[in-house]
């Protein structure tokens, strides 16, 4: 029994550190999101093609979002392992005592505001280079015959399409994991009676 507690203890702690861990990873996402706008930088000096540069930074802001997706699940996972290693120790008055989480999974895999924040801060940027790209390199050349048109002008436009419907299938599979992952490992049933679940718990 002892044996027992003391590597749920352990796996309790490693589930903590990896949601640290996951977080790190998107920070330094971000830093590299932000690098890649070196891009635009060598287009405006001529060195790289303003339509390369901006499907570039499309596909770093992408797999940014990513990064957000997999650590949302990565954290939503993670408290579903700690909550039933604290329901082998807690009791049912803990739930008013110490905390009330550990008594029901969140409800889905819904993204912390935490990580929410990232969200609008990707998709701020792609917004912004979307309509960078349009108002520099396609508008001004919309009276243009379409003889002149540069077919590489739509080039950003299919990568943003292709990443966003990767991105949703990406989330779409991570949301059915978590689904699964919650039917498989509930954990022990804990009396919750009169516990108001709201939005504190991912409602």
């Amino acid at each position: 029994m002892a044996d027992r507690s003391d590597f749920l203890l352990r796996m309790y702690e490693q589930m903590f550190k990896d949601i640290a861990q996951a977080y790190t990873v998107v920070w330094q996402s971000a830093a590299t999101v932000f690098a890649s706008f070196a891009a635009i930088a060598l287009a405006e000096k001529g060195v790289l093609p303003i339509d390369i540069a901006v499907s570039v930074v499309l596909l770093v802001l992408a797999w940014f979002r990513l990064n957000v997706i997999e650590c949302a699940y990565w954290y939503n996972r993670n408290l579903c392992i700690i909550a039933n290693i604290e329901k082998q120790f807690l009791l049912v008055s803990d739930l008013k005592d110490i905390q009330y989480y550990f008594g029901s999974h969140r409800p889905d895999n819904k993204t912390i505001s935490h990580l929410r924040n990232q969200d609008f801060l990707a998709y701020g940027l792609g917004i912004l280079i979307i309509g960078y790209h349009l108002f520099v390199q396609v508008l001004p050349g919309a009276v243009s015959p379409a003889s002149v048109f540069d077919p590489i002008r739509i080039l950003p436009y299919i990568v943003a399409l292709v990443c966003v419907m990767y991105l949703r299938a990406r989330q779409e599979k991570r949301d059915k994991a978590y689904e699964e992952f919650v039917t498989n490992s509930p954990g022990v049933n804990v009396d919750t009676t009169g516990v108001s679940y709201g939005v504190g718990h991912g409602h």
